[in-house]
């Protein structure tokens, strides 16, 4: 079997990852992402933009809250905003399909 080289996007998402190995971070991420979405769906229910730069302050407070005092790190959204906005919604639905824990690392599947 020849092993090949990951493909970007999979290089960078193990990167991100190991960036969010704290469970509190996670939890807070995942929560952020959730008040993101929602804020969306309101925005779109309501037609106004309020409801979702909301959605996008609280989720960002939340992932920040979760890196700065629980990871001890710096969010790669400061160096990689896209890829990181991208990959904070895979590893949200990692979450939802069970590959990646909220309660523990070593029922993670997702590596």
């Amino acid at each position: 079997m020849v092993k090949t080289e990951n493909p970007p996007k999979q290089a960078f998402y193990d990167f991100y990852l190991d960036e969010h190995q704290n469970i509190a971070c996670r939890r807070l991420h995942f929560a952020g992402s959730s008040f993101g979405l929602l804020g969306l769906a309101k925005s779109v229910k309501t037609g106004s933009a309020k409801p979702l730069v909301k959605g996008i302050a609280a989720g960002y407070a939340c992932a920040w809250v979760g890196h700065f005092f629980f990871e001890k790190n710096k969010p790669a959204s400061f160096k990689f905003p896209l890829k990181s906005f991208v990959s904070d919604f895979r590893m949200y639905s990692d979450v939802l399909r069970g590959n990646l824990s909220l309660r523990d690392r070593k029922f993670d599947k997702a590596r």
